[in-house]
C-alpha cells in the first residue's frame, strides 16, 4: 500500500492527513525519523518557516529529509515547506533543505493580508482550482530544472522539480484533492521507478 507521511512538528497536520485518505491512500503522521523508513513521500506543511526549522534540527530531521529526497521519493512543500524547500531565500543567508533550484520571499503577500483566495489555473492539475493563501510565501526566480505550474499576480506560486512539489497555497485547507492527488500519483510513480 502506497503510504505518505506528513511532517507532524508543526502546522495543518490532521488537514494534509485527510487530504491524503481521501485520495485512496494511507497517511502517517511523522514525528521520529525512524519513520521516514516506511513511507513513500512525504508533506512538509504549513507553518512557521522559522520555528519549523528549529523543531527539524532539534528532532534531527535536516539530513534525514534530505537523504530522503536524494533517494529519489517525492516531497511536497506547502506554504511554510515551500520555503523549506528552496536553496535561497531573499534577505537571508542560509537556506534549509535546499532541495528545489529557486529563490523564494517569505510572508511576500504582505503581514497585513493575514489570508485572501484565489482561482489558479494549474498546469498538469487543474483548470480552476480555489486556492487558499494564508501570510503566504511566493517564489521569486526558479532555475531551468523547475517547471513553473501556476502563477497568481505574475508571482510564481506552484513549482515541480523533478520528484519535489512546492505551493506557496494550502491546498489541504479546501475540499479540491487534485493537488494532494497529483502529489499522490507522483508517488505511486516513483514507487515503480525505485522498483525497477
Amino acid at each position: 500500500m502506497t503510504t505518505i507521511g506528513v511532517l507532524a512538528l508543526q502546522g495543518a497536520v490532521r488537514e494534509h492527513i485527510r487530504s491524503i485518505e481521501e485520495c485512496g491512500v494511507k497517511a502517517v503522521e511523522i514525528k521520529r525519523v525512524e519513520q521516514l523508513e516506511d513511507i513513500d513521500g512525504i508533506i512538509l506543511p504549513g507553518g512557521e518557516s522559522t520555528t519549523m526549522r528549529r523543531l527539524i534540527d532539534s528532532y534531527g530531521f535536516l539530513s534525514n529529509l534530505q537523504d530522503f529526497g536524494k533517494q529519489g521519493k517525492p516531497i511536497f512543500g506547502t506554504c511554510a515547506g515551500l520555503i523549506l524547500m528552496a536553496d535561497a531565500i531573499e534577505g537571508q543567508e542560509n537556506a534549509h533543505l535546499g532541495l528545489m533550484n529557486m529563490k523564494v520571499a517569505r510572508n511576500a503577500f504582505g503581514r497585513q493580508v493575514a489570508s485572501f483566495e484565489a482561482e489558479l489555473a494549474i498546469n498538469q492539475i487543474a483548470e480552476d482550482f480555489n486556492a487558499v493563501f494564508i501570510r503566504a510565501p511566493y517564489i521569486v526566480e526558479v532555475g531551468p530544472e523547475v517547471d513553473v505550474l501556476t502563477t497568481y499576480n505574475e508571482r510564481i506560486v506552484a513549482a515541480q522539480q523533478g520528484h519535489y512539489l512546492c505551493t506557496a497555497f494550502h491546498p489541504e485547507l479546501t475540499d479540491d484533492n487534485r493537488v494532494v492527488a497529483y502529489f499522490v500519483e507522483m508517488v505511486k510513480k516513483s514507487i515503480q521507478t525505485l522498483a525497477s
